[in-house]
């Protein structure tokens, strides 16, 4: 019986799930169960993907003798020479190649593995210096600033989260990622034998209840500064006080009047998790610069084990192996919708990169039920704002109604590339209709938003990424989900397909969208959405219904 049953599953969670199956056997009869349930391309796609790469690896050829070149593709040749170590073989299948086909692609590769071999090798004796000393004859006009600000030997220890706010209230992508934190140290604490814990970071004006709040959903001590100063994101005291908060007093890099917490005791954060909002991301970045380390950003899922790596440039010596322990291995989708990449930030011999950093995707972790009866600690930073760090006054701004957080409305309408006849009128449609429901939403496609398209400023507020719907931005479950000029690609509906009912209207009958709604308008935005805005308005929706003529899903013919 196999574990995972495919036809329970999204695309975007079986990509890492299927990658990790070892057994042939076993992805057969996922195969077989997804042709007989609900038979979608492109998980067989990945299911067959992953059997042929392991029936490849069965096949390989004992030595490099054995591989006949003239079969393999180039792609197939970078995968082969990347597993041969020996220069001598590497050499005898470049001669194959000059003596058959004699494709440059194919020789690139052989002597790019061929130098890579080579210099490894000759890396395992030489001293490696700064470029500064390394080229002394060059021109380095940074040589003078200090670019690695890396610890040698620190105490590392606890996972910390940034939990943004706005309009007074933790969103919901921060109370999501404390729920993943406090999975991930329960399983960290059990594993190791450790006692760490989930610090929470809040930042903001008045936003001391919201540090007890977080208490709530997961984490073990709440440190929390305000200022009026902060009721806006600022990037530069913002990144200040969230990194002397996690530097360890006497820090080499800290501020000379960091706070010495009781509970800290340590240098810096084992791992950082951030939201991947508009102001997440910047934060995320800045931060994870700050104390000189890695970031894997847009995260859609995140996990901690051991892993052996034999990398030279982690592991010091060619042909050698390391196991790296306590890593946070942290997949981020690929503009597929259904392949990963699995990001991790090792120490290398020359430096350590902590803390291990990550921005969450939202809505990709379950968000906890508050207990309200968790027992915490929650701290109030102390820390002098520098003038330097504040070089404007905000006088006022403008907040848009509902903010960017799309996740938690009961109509969502989203409008897609179908609005390049006239992209300003499409977003007004669009931003109209959401207002004419009750607790609505406007979001778009990425493709809108990477468009090229030209918007009249009065919607240009309407039209940031902070919107975007679909794998790499924002996933939606309304009652009802309206995608107006939406073609359905798979990044997309992984962002929408939670929806209890989804209304498609598009002008191509053969949209992919059309396998996947649940009711399906063959017609024109433009002359659709104003039917919808009126009965809205009016309360008659039966009527516009009928009116614009609506099939069922799954692609019927009946318009």
């Amino acid at each position: 019986m196999v574990e995972i049953d495919p036809t329970e599953h999204e695309i975007a969670d079986l990509g890492p799930e299927v990658n990790a199956i070892e057994d042939v056997e076993e992805l057969e009869e996922m195969l077989a169960l997804e042709e007989d349930g609900e038979d979608r391309t492109p998980v067989k796609t990945l299911i067959e993907s992953r059997i042929e790469t392991l029936e490849a690896e069965d096949e390989e050829p004992e030595s490099a003798a054995d591989i006949d070149l003239t079969e393999q593709t180039a792609a197939d040749v970078g995968n082969l020479v990347r597993d041969i170590e020996e220069v001598e073989d590497l050499e005898a299948l470049l001669e194959q190649e000059e003596a058959g086909k004699d494709r440059d692609s194919v020789k690139r590769l052989i002597n790019q593995r061929i130098d890579s071999v080579q210099g490894s090798e000759e890396a395992e004796a030489a001293e490696i210096l700064p470029p500064e000393e390394a080229h002394p004859d060059l021109d380095h006009p940074t040589a003078d600033k200090r670019h690695v600000r890396a610890l040698e030997g620190g105490d590392y220890r606890d996972m910390w989260v940034y939990c943004e706010t706005q309009h007074g209230e933790l969103i919901d992508v921060s109370k999501e990622m404390l729920g993943k934190a406090r999975e991930l140290m329960d399983g960290y604490n059990d594993e190791y034998d450790e006692e760490e814990k989930v610090v929470a970071v809040v930042i903001g004006d008045d936003v001391a209840d919201l540090a007890e709040e977080t208490i709530a959903y997961g984490a073990d001590v709440a440190v929390y500064y305000e200022d009026d100063r902060l009721e806006r994101f600022r990037h530069t005291p913002y990144t200040e006080i969230f990194c002397d908060m996690a530097r360890g007093v006497d820090h080499p890099y800290g501020h000379e009047d960091t706070r010495d917490y009781e509970w800290h005791g340590y240098d810096e954060p084992r791992y950082t998790l951030f939201p991947a909002t508009h102001n997440g991301r910047d934060l995320s970045a800045l931060v994870q610069a700050e104390l000189d380390s890695g970031l894997a950003s847009d995260c859609s899922d995140l996990y901690i084990e051991d892993t052996v790596i034999s990398n030279p440039v982690k592991v010091g010596e060619a042909q050698d192996k390391k196991e790296f322990t306590r890593v946070l291995h942290m997949p981020r989708p690929d503009f597929s919708g259904f392949e990963y990449s699995t990001i991790l930030c090792l120490d290398s011999p020359r430096r350590e990169f902590h803390p291990q950093g990550a921005s969450v995707i939202p809505g990709k972790f379950e968000m906890l039920d508050p207990d309200s009866d968790r027992e915490g600690v929650v701290v109030e930073h102390e820390l002098d704002l520098a003038e330097e760090w504040l070089p404007a006054t905000v006088e006022d701004f403008d907040r848009l109604e509902g903010g960017v957080d799309l996740t938690d409305h009961e109509v969502v309408v989203c409008v897609g590339r179908g609005i390049d006849r006239d992209p300003t009128k499409g977003i007004e449609l669009g931003v109209e209709l959401a207002d004419a429901v009750e607790d609505g939403a406007f979001g778009l496609t990425r493709g809108v938003i990477t468009s090229s398209f030209q918007f009249d400023g009065h919607v240009e507020q309407y039209t940031g990424e902070d919107r975007q719907i679909g794998e790499s931005g924002q996933e939606v479950e309304p009652n009802l989900y309206i995608a107006a000029g939406v073609s359905g690609a798979i990044q997309h509906k992984v962002g929408c397909d939670e929806s209890d009912t989804i209304v498609a209207i598009n002008t191509d009958e053969h949209a992919d969208i059309r396998d996947w709604s649940d009711y399906y308008i063959h017609g024109d935005l433009f002359e659709v959405l104003p039917a919808f805005i009126e009965a809205a308005e009016s309360g008659d929706v039966g009527e516009a219904l009928a009116e614009v003529g609506v099939a069922p899903a799954g692609g019927s013919d009946d318009d």
